[in-house]
């Protein structure tokens, strides 16, 4: 009985990462926040390790911070293109006034 809670609970939680859209653990991204025009909403360029990162959700209010440096945190989700890194942010520090 017990083994069968096991891959019971193991099943569900499969099921929620194969469907849900978190895919990672948080991590922590630097680079400049501009407006994304294709949305509207954010994404961080000049990022040292991919080109673009797609903000699709945000807790913090990143909108003040358009066109500073800053350091955004959360976790990658499923974005519209694979291609492009995706995030759901769930803090962001201000590093600098201006980006390159």
């Amino acid at each position: 009985m017990r083994s069968q809670k096991f891959f019971a609970v193991a099943a569900v939680m499969s099921g929620i990462g194969l469907s849900g859209s978190v895919l990672a653990q948080e991590h922590t991204m630097i680079g400049c926040l501009v407006q994304n025009p294709l949305t509207h909403g954010f994404m961080l360029t000049h990022v040292e390790s991919v080109s673009n990162v797609i903000i699709t959700e945000s807790t913090a209010n990143l909108a003040p911070h358009v066109g500073h440096k800053v350091e955004i945190t959360g976790s990658s989700v499923a974005g519209k293109d694979p291609k492009v890194h995706s995030m759901q942010v769930s803090a962001m520090k201000h590093l600098g006034g201006t980006c390159p």
